[in-house]
């Protein structure tokens, strides 16, 4: 099996160990305690089910800076993004230890102990440097620099061990699963060249069969569709509508034993070209061999160029840096002249009223009046899911 990215064994922070993770709950209540923002939770989740391996912890403000900058630590460690504890509380002294409690569970439960190495503080030049370089804007409106400057300016950098796994296990059993089961499930089932597909979306036809396509392409043994169950912004379709709609699609349309739906707790970064690198790595991490690199993967709005995604593995990232692969693809929608779902790059000969083409708008309007779209563009029993959510908003 591919190895995970930056080591030989996989090293999740998650303390498996039932006896030691007990004691370690009973010190955390005589410890001081900080509440985390979201967007720290769902980095220990990560880094506790395996997904960042092989960070020990959360980034100092050096490598923070040198990966926004470069994509590498001081060190020299190949990683997208910054993995950071961001917090407004004061008080809070290197060298000490503290309990991480969750912002996203009712009682605010111990969620990890950290060992306090750094207690740095952001400057507003700090902070818009490191912005511009992941997300390519400053933009207040785009939705991941809103949540980035919001954080606090108080960096909080220390290994940790993780203790729970957030809300995801218990409000997504069948779903959620950390990198360490992924790939287990993966060794079991045999496989060896896999194909992850990354969604926070319904899965339409051409998603469907972009999957198969990937597979087929490939000569892959199977497919990863791997959803987001964290936060995301507000109009989009909250995970357990996504899930069951993606559950049923499978279900139906492909053979038995050929595709994994599972879901990791992280929240959306909206970052783009830097968010799809940071997929690739936590794709590798689960065993996967390929990650399907799509049209504005990980975009929002207009920030991004429509292939940015996929351009940035090429110009950006050093070719020995991962050792998945991209898949790229076109944008892909049913094609009346050739009756099937097609990349638009391989039908030149096509022009736009050959293909069966429809706005996200267009789509929620329909289905919220209980109109299903036309099943070249939706499967009819993920349509009628879809259907139920909407005309749930309405009354």
């Amino acid at each position: 099996m591919i190895k995970p990215h930056g080591s030989d064994e996989l090293n999740p922070l998650y303390v498996y160990n039932t006896q030691r993770r007990h004691a370690l709950l009973a010190e955390a209540e005589n410890l001081p305690s900080l509440l985390l923002n979201s967007a720290a939770a769902a980095n220990a989740v990560m880094l506790g089910g395996g997904y960042f391996n092989p960070l020990t912890g959360y980034m100092n403000l050096a490598d923070a800076l040198s990966v926004a900058e470069k994509m590498h630590t001081v060190d020299g460690l190949f990683f997208p993004v910054p993995i950071l504890n961001r917090t407004s509380e004061t008080g809070i002294e290197a060298g000490s230890r503290i309990a991480l409690r969750d912002p996203n569970v009712e009682g605010h439960p111990v969620l990890a102990i950290m060992d306090v190495e750094a207690v740095e503080t952001i400057s507003d030049e700090q902070n818009a440097f490191m912005a511009e370089k992941i997300f390519r804007t400053l933009d207040p409106q785009h939705p991941g620099v809103a949540t980035f400057n919001s954080l606090g300016n108080i960096l909080l950098s220390g290994p940790i061990d993780v203790l729970s796994f957030s809300y995801f296990q218990a409000d997504f059993p069948d779903t959620f699963r950390t990198a360490v089961e992924i790939r287990n499930e993966i060794a079991e089932h045999g496989w060896e060249k896999v194909v992850a597909f990354q969604t926070r979306n319904p899965m339409h036809r051409a998603h469907e069969e972009l999957c198969r396509m990937a597979m087929e392409q490939l000569d892959a043994d199977g497919v990863l569709i791997h959803m987001l169950l964290g936060k995301l912004k507000p109009g989009d379709i909250p995970a357990e509508v996504r899930d069951a709609s993606i559950r049923k699609m499978v279900e139906l349309y492909f053979p038995p034993n050929t595709v994994m739906v599972t879901g990791y707790g992280f929240d959306m970064l909206y970052a783009g070209p830097r968010e799809a690198v940071l997929h690739a790595v936590f794709r590798q991490n689960c065993g996967c061999t390929h990650l399907i690199v799509g049209r504005d993967h990980a975009g929002v709005g207009d920030y991004y160029g429509g292939f940015d995604a996929q351009t940035i593995f090429d110009e950006e990232v050093p070719a020995d840096a991962l050792q998945l692969e991209i898949f790229k693809a076109d944008h892909t929608a049913y094609s009346k002249k050739l009756n099937k779902v097609v990349m638009m790059r391989d039908v030149p000969d096509h022009t736009k009223d050959d293909f069966v083409l429809l706005s996200g708008t267009a789509v929620r309007e329909m289905l919220g009046k209980g109109i299903a779209p036309p099943p070249e563009f939706s499967r009819p029993e993920v349509a009628r899911i879809l259907s139920d959510y909407y005309q749930s908003l309405e009354t």
